[in-house]
């Protein structure tokens, strides 16, 4: 024990930087907690949020779809959570990487990925901790890795903290949110250290092809370059469109997987992610090592949920789901309907998830300079409140989601028509052309 003892002495003093004993209070915080922010916040934060006190705030900004509690978790849900209480089985700690039984029932889950056992499951404290482990496991200080814009920003926030670099490659709105692949390639090099693919997507709603998947994948497996997929809401998707994971289309390139109970089983506020690893040629076995380790520094996720996970995964019924799916897709068409209506916007109609993207044509609108202002007025004016594009790396473009009541999603279409009719303004050579041709009109007559 003493030779220990020295020995962690020793090393100490090897590793340590000498510094001078403090005179006065002065608590400097640490690299990471400087490096690390969250856009998001940092830019809501930052607007004039003052609703009209006139009208009742609609806020489609809140990517929870709990919220206005018109969506509820099945009974079978918050059943299988209320025996695992009742029983008192599962309040102690568990394996930093989740109970087999609960492992078992995720490998169970996401077989539609590939061939998945247990030892290939990580659970972990929700998909955004999923998304944490990934990035800490696969990139450090010095590398980049590759994301979509306009794209969720968490993963900017997860990076940076570790001084990781990301680089944006282009979603193309005009495709419905496909990948400009010559762009995509043209950022990486020998830094370069993952690719996460977002699929369906936060913010866009968009829904890859299987063409477009395998074209993405041949990119990563040309260049050696693993796959993060960012696949929460994976059985979100509308008529007329199909899912297929990336797992499922890789014969190469190893892939982590992200998932999680968050949005279809509608409980985000329960903290319950995997990470799926499937590498059939074993090129992530340093990577299992390390994911192992960083879950250790949690302890494991919430062992309640955990213990409800097999009954919650086996037992609820199809029809919540296909009702769930409905509902964001009837709020879909009602909102995409009524918004191509409206002059100097452009939405986007999204082929799953619970989002959409509408592009604003900011120069008809010339009070207002940036997106930022256009929603800031947009509040203060209407009291319903969209997120700027700017909080996805995309200028002159809001995000709504799709989880409000639809009594909401009619009324706030109807202020954003009101609003936007009140602000338009037409280029003058599109008036003049509009009042020669009415002359024209006229003087037929």
């Amino acid at each position: 024990m003493k030779d220990l003892k020295d020995l962690t002495a020793i090393k100490l003093k090897a590793y340590t930087p000498v510094k001078s004993i403090r005179t006065s209070w002065n608590v400097p915080i640490s690299d990471f907690a400087r490096l690390t922010h969250n856009p998001i916040r940092a830019i809501v934060e930052g607007l004039k949020i003052v609703p009209n006190p006139d009208k009742q705030l609609i806020a489609l900004s809140i990517g929870d779809p709990t919220t206005f509690g018109n969506l509820k978790p099945a009974p079978e849900v918050v059943e299988a959570v209320r025996r695992v209480i009742e029983d008192g089985s599962s309040n102690g700690y568990g394996p930093s990487n989740g109970f087999l039984e609960a492992r078992e029932a995720v490998a169970e889950y996401v077989a539609h990925q590939g061939a998945v056992t247990p030892n290939d499951v990580i659970l972990c404290s929700g998909c955004s901790c999923s998304l944490d482990l990934c990035i800490s496991a696969l990139a450090g200080a010095g590398q980049n890795i590759l994301v979509p814009k306009p794209g969720f920003s968490i993963y900017r926030t997860l990076a940076e903290g570790f001084g990781v670099e990301c680089r944006y490659y282009d979603l193309m709105p005009e495709q419905n949110w496909e990948v400009d692949l010559s762009q995509l390639e043209t950022l990486i090099d020998g830094n370069t250290a993952a690719l996460i693919i977002t699929n369906p997507s936060n913010p866009c709603g968009s829904v890859f092809s299987k063409s477009h998947l395998k074209a993405i994948i041949n990119i990563a497996e040309k260049h050696f370059l693993p796959i993060i997929a960012d696949e929460i809401y994976e059985h979100f998707v509308f008529p007329g469109y199909e899912f297929h994971s990336v797992s499922s289309l890789s014969e190469k390139v190893p892939v982590l997987s992200c998932g999680g109970l968050t949005k279809r089983f509608l409980v985000p506020g329960w903290r319950m992610g995997w990470i799926i690893i499937h590498d059939r040629d074993n090129h992530f076995r340093d990577v299992r090592k390390g994911l192992a380790n960083l879950s250790a520094r949690i302890l494991g996720a919430n062992t309640m949920v955990q213990g409800a996970l097999p009954d919650i995964l086996r037992n609820t019924p199809t029809a919540f789901y296909d009702d769930l799916v409905s509902t964001l897709y009837r709020h879909a068409e009602i909102a995409y309907k009524s918004i191509k209506q409206i002059r100097g916007l452009r939405p986007i109609m999204p082929g799953g998830a619970m989002y959409m993207m509408i592009g604003i044509e900011i120069e008809r609108y010339p009070e207002y300079e940036t997106d930022l202002d256009f929603v800031q007025a947009l509040i203060a004016e209407q009291s319903v409140f969209c997120l700027p594009g700017q909080c996805f790396e995309y200028p002159n473009y809001m995000r709504i989601v799709l989880t409000v009541p639809e009594e909401m999603i009619t009324e706030a279409c109807k202020r954003l028509t009101e609003f936007c009719e009140k602000h338009y303004k037409m280029d003058d050579r599109i008036i003049l052309q509009q009042q020669n041709g009415l002359l024209a009109r006229m003087n037929q007559y």
